[in-house]
């Protein structure tokens, strides 16, 4: 028996397949979903999620922020962004970390601080992902 995972940015379905279990990057750390999960909704935070399949591969999938819903043997993950981690670009991950600690440098009086941490956060794990794959 497996579970229905998808992954929805608002761009539109990003992922849908059946997984036997998933790993999923929580508020307060990594949850687990098996097949027959209770319902739920959860915070989830930018990190990798890794869906096992029934025939034992993995898949990872870079999602950033959002909510996990695990409903009637679905885990809908919205997220505001999800990426395949051999896809990101490294030199565009280092820029982007780059600009955004220069935001956060310059302190200009419009900035939202929240905001440049969060898109530091999300670029410096996006460094760290495609490191990885290197």
């Amino acid at each position: 028996m497996n579970l229905t995972l998808r992954i929805v940015s608002p761009e539109g379905l990003i992922f849908e397949s059946e997984a036997a279990s998933v790993r999923v990057p929580g508020e307060g750390g990594f949850f687990g979903v098996l097949p027959r999960h209770a319902a739920l909704v959860a915070l989830t935070e930018s990190g990798v999620l890794v869906a096992k399949t029934s025939g034992g591969g993995t898949r990872e999938i870079l999602i950033h922020d959002g909510f996990a819903e695990v409903r009637k043997g679905i885990l809908t993950v919205l997220t505001r962004s999800a990426e395949d981690p051999a896809a990101i670009d490294m030199e565009r991950a280092a820029k982007a970390a780059e600009r955004a600690r220069e935001r956060l440098r310059l302190q200009a009086s419009d900035l939202d601080a929240a905001r440049a941490l969060a898109a530091l956060r999300r670029a410096l794990l996006r460094e760290r992902v495609a490191r990885r794959r290197v």
